[in-house]
């Protein structure tokens, strides 16, 4: 069972990766374009288990780019080589999303992940962002993220005084176990240290795919440095323009519709455990026991949030809906929830998030009034627990918003982008990737008309798009969407590429 607790869930991203120094300058309008240096590729270290032709180095990066001569972090990188070097037709970047995914980890996964079509032409290049797995991670007290989630969903004013308290309290922590990279963890930064890499590999342009907090990555890449890109694809897209409303709506429509399409699926497929039942009436009996104060696991009472929080991770994949029937069956019965206890861990997500977005509400009674707003645009499951906790996580953070929401700048040198999401996406909304495509006059828009976070790994459809965008930078006609794929019986939700192999994408590890 996945973890849950008497409160809440708790998204917590715990992952890794490896890197040749290279020291930065500074370019007139904006610090980005640093000396080019090789990067000394070398074996992986074995106790990670890399696939056999993976190599990896590092490179070190300025922690501040306004002071490139200063202190500095150092990048962790993997590569995997073309098969067929003599069609090879150069670096593909790679980011699997987060913040906290380790692009180390993705590229050890890439022979899986990935087509023939792409790892046969393309030097697969995944690299650990700033503070997150082996690039200097950010780590914190666990006994302060412990006691932070147990205040992520604050019912009264002295509560949301305590949350403050606690977000401030563990933030101390973070900065006392890892230093000032707490405070320079935001998206440009990890964009110009991918400039810093393309120049060490000695590449005038690169390819990239991101997904999920990826293509946050990939969209300030392409703001900062329109002419160094060959191609890229951005799967399952974020939306750096939107402000705090903006972002709790459209996250909470995206969790209602993505749980009613499971919902609707149990009841029209009979291997689902609820099928008979009812799997949303099901559903809406366990919230009103939760409320109630009457859904209890060995002792532990589960709150609403923690229930809506056991479903969220689900909606990643339609394959895992066999597994969410009995896993509700199994609370509704008395299942075991799991505890986390114990000393530092990476925690570098929300120094990413809160740097990156404006979520500071400063009054219980303007986050109760956000809340109640919420709860009438979803019925059944009231929140979004990601765009919740992204939320609720921020208030009181002690540094400013160091790289401000905006509508991307378009360059007029920008390339033709292939851009991808999911009709029903629990984590980045449809409206999200149609914001998006408006700000990008050069994008290609690919609507997957299902369900999940991915669209790669969910659609043959928009996997072969996306590989032939990659190879062939021939973008699919205006307006194409692909079919909707959904499970018909546990055996066959077991076929596709399990999440698994793509950790951290968008703030939750799945599996």
């Amino acid at each position: 069972m996945r973890r849950t607790s008497a409160r809440l869930a708790v998204p917590i991203i715990v992952l890794a990766l490896l890197g040749v120094a290279m020291p930065g300058v500074a370019r007139a309008a904006q610090p980005a374009g640093p000396v080019a240096e090789s990067i000394a590729w070398g074996p992986c270290d074995p106790e990670d288990g890399p696939p056999e032709r993976v190599v990896c180095g590092e490179l070190r990066v300025p922690i501040d780019w306004k002071r490139p001569h200063g202190p500095s972090v150092t990048l962790a990188l993997a590569k995997l080589p073309a098969t067929d070097p003599a069609r090879r037709i150069g670096p593909l970047l790679i980011n699997p999303g987060g913040p906290g995914g380790s692009g180390v980890d993705f590229a050890y996964a890439a022979p899986e992940a990935f087509s023939p079509a792409i790892t046969d032409r393309f030097d697969i290049i995944g690299f650990d962002p700033r503070g997150q797995a082996r690039s200097n991670v950010i780590n914190c007290d666990l006994d302060a993220i412990i006691a932070q989630a147990e205040v992520l969903y604050p019912h009264s004013a002295a509560e949301y005084a305590e949350l403050r308290a606690a977000n401030r309290a563990l933030v101390r922590t973070c900065r006392d176990l890892s230093g000032p990279l707490v405070k320079y963890a935001d998206t440009a930064s990890v964009a110009r240290d991918m400039d810093a890499i393309r120049a060490a590999l000695g590449e005038r342009r690169i390819s990239y795919y991101g997904v999920s907090y990826g293509t946050m990555i990939g969209q300030q890449y392409a703001e900062l440095f329109p002419d160094r890109i060959r191609a890229m694809t951005l799967d399952s897209n974020m939306d750096h323009s939107q402000n705090l409303a903006s972002y709790q709506k459209w996250e909470t429509l995206a969790m209602e519709g993505s749980f009613r399409q499971f919902t609707a699926w149990c009841d029209r497929t009979e291997a689902c455990a609820l099928h008979e039942q009812g799997a949303l009436a099901y559903f809406d009996t366990l919230y009103e026991r939760a409320e109630a104060g009457e859904l209890v696991v060995n002792g532990a009472t589960i709150a609403p949030e923690g229930l809506v929080g056991l479903i969220f991770g689900f909606l990643y994949d339609p394959a895992s809906w066999f597994q969410l029937a009995d896993e509700l069956i199994l609370l509704g019965n008395g299942g075991e929830p799991a505890r986390l206890r114990g000393e530092p861990v990476p925690n570098g997500y929300l120094p990413v998030m809160c740097s990156d977005f404006r979520f500071e509400v400063g009054s219980y009674p303007a986050l109760r009034t956000l809340e109640k707003a919420q709860n009438r645009l979803a019925p059944h499951t009231r929140l979004n627990p990601l765009a919740w906790t992204d939320l609720t996580g921020c208030q009181n953070w002690p540094y400013g918003v160091t790289n401000p929401p905006h509508r991307l700048r378009a360059s007029a040198k920008l390339p033709p982008i292939l851009l991808a999401n999911s009709r029903w996406d629990v984590a980045t909304p449809y409206q999200w990737g149609t914001t998006l495509a408006s700000q990008l006059p050069s994008a290609t828009f690919l609507t997957y008309d299902g369900v999940g976070h991915g669209t790669y790994w969910l659609s043959p459809c928009a996997r072969a798009a996306i590989d032939t965008y990659l190879v062939e930078r021939r973008t699919p006609a205006k307006g194409t969407h692909c079919p909707a794929v959904f499970p018909t019986s546990p055996l066959t939700a077991q076929t596709g590429i399990p999440y698994p192999l793509i950790p951290g994408l968008r703030g939750v590890a799945v599996g």
